[in-house]
């Protein structure tokens, strides 16, 4: 976390979070799924800065690993935004691929500091 890479990423997420929910908004007229992925995808890198402002490794974690959830949570919002015909197959496949690599970074952070465990 030294360079911050999470960070930077997750606020590049938000802010295409924020630019899908206006198009969803104004163009499509869908306000209840779009103000959940709005929630969500935002709360990531909220998360997340809360994280490196942590006090304890404890509340680093923590913080972390509601990142990481969120981060699960704006996936399934984007796939259902999808699959109801809001989202079309170019647009949900570049910001869903950007949330599932925000998934994976968290959860290979989340691993390294012991929080997740192995369950082999």
């Amino acid at each position: 976390m030294t360079d911050n890479v999470i960070k930077s990423k997750s606020y590049a997420f938000a802010l295409r979070i924020v630019k899908l929910y206006k198009h969803l908004s104004a163009e499509k007229r869908e306000f209840v799924l779009s103000k959940q992925l709005l929630r969500s995808g935002t709360s990531i890198g909220a998360n997340v800065t809360e994280a490196v402002g942590g006090i304890t490794k404890a509340d680093f974690s923590a913080k972390l690993s509601i990142a990481y959830k969120e981060a699960l949570e704006t996936e399934y919002w984007l796939q259902l935004l999808k699959d109801s015909g809001f989202l079309d197959e170019n647009a949900f496949n570049s910001i869903f691929k950007d949330c599932v690599e925000l998934s994976k970074i968290l959860f290979t952070i989340l691993k390294t500091t012991g929080r997740i465990r192995n369950a082999d």
